[in-house]
């Protein structure tokens, strides 16, 4: 691909570069919460700030970890992990928020992402619609364990993604509000978690690049339980959802560490 960026050694939409980041990402949608995740990062350092991709880069058990904002949204995303991964990351977990679909998911609850529904557009230019959007099984273990751990209220399961805020939640008012409502009713029934806005795209993308990936999500809300007069405050705390996720990061570190010196005790040549 040609290099757009005025710094040839910079990528053109983040601006980072070769160094700059860590094999592991954790991804929020808004860059101004990036600095309050990078918080829980030792030594973090602000290395981009660069149209909505704010990146910050630290350390954790030792080992290099970024923050990379992704903005709203399948496109956005999909350049993030484009560019983080020209430039060594491999493992990416987004830390965001969602609206709840099932009765059970409470506001101030938790979703760990196993899969998610293609109801947007970024996933259909890297694979058929017929390939499914699933998480990366270690990061769902690593997420969920957290999560247990830290006794956090969680649920794990698949998360309906769309690319129309307003169409999710005033259907009725849009020309195609038919094909919203019907589909939403279809992904209800088969027991769609949350609605949230990347990790179709996350998924997909990270399945082209050879990566891993997972999703955690704070439920602001649950436009269902209002429907059915059930208690449905509106919850923006994140604190919970970054602690699961800085937490998974952890465990993944040790785990990829395990697995490193254990192939290196049986001779097995680590690239």
């Amino acid at each position: 691909m040609k290099i757009y960026s005025e710094d040839a050694s910079k990528q053109y939409h983040t601006q980072v570069g070769k160094g700059d980041v860590g094999r592991y990402v954790l991804m929020p949608g808004d860059p101004k919460r990036c600095a309050g995740i990078a918080r829980y990062l030792e030594d973090p350092a602000l290395i981009a700030d660069s149209r909505e991709y704010v990146t910050y880069t630290g350390l954790l058990e030792g080992e290099k970890v970024s923050v990379t904002s992704t903005g709203i949204g399948g496109p956005s995303t999909a350049i993030a992990m484009e560019e983080l991964h020209l430039c060594g990351a491999d493992t990416f977990v987004r830390v965001g928020t969602c609206g709840g679909m099932q009765p059970e998911v409470k506001s101030g609850d938790i979703i760990v992402a196993s899969g998610a529904v293609r109801m947007e557009g970024t996933s259909r230019e890297y694979a058929p619609i017929e390939y499914p959007a699933v998480a990366s099984v270690q990061v769902v273990n690593a997420l969920t364990s957290a999560a247990e751990e830290l006794g956090f209220a969680h649920h794990t399961g698949v998360v309906q993604c769309k690319d129309s805020f307003f169409g999710q939640h005033e259907p009725e008012m849009m020309p195609a509000g038919y094909e919203l409502i019907q589909k939403w009713e279809a992904w209800k029934r088969m027991g769609c978690l949350a609605s949230e806005m990347e990790s179709a795209a996350l998924f997909i993308v990270a399945a082209k690049l050879g990566a891993r990936a997972g999703t955690c999500l704070l439920v602001v809300a649950n436009q269902e339980r209002e429907k059915l007069g059930l208690d449905n405050p509106v919850v923006h705390d994140t604190d919970q959802t970054i602690r699961v996720a800085v937490e998974a990061v952890r465990r993944l570190i040790r785990e990829d560490r395990k697995k490193s010196a254990s192939a290196c005790g049986s001779g097995v040549r680590i690239p």
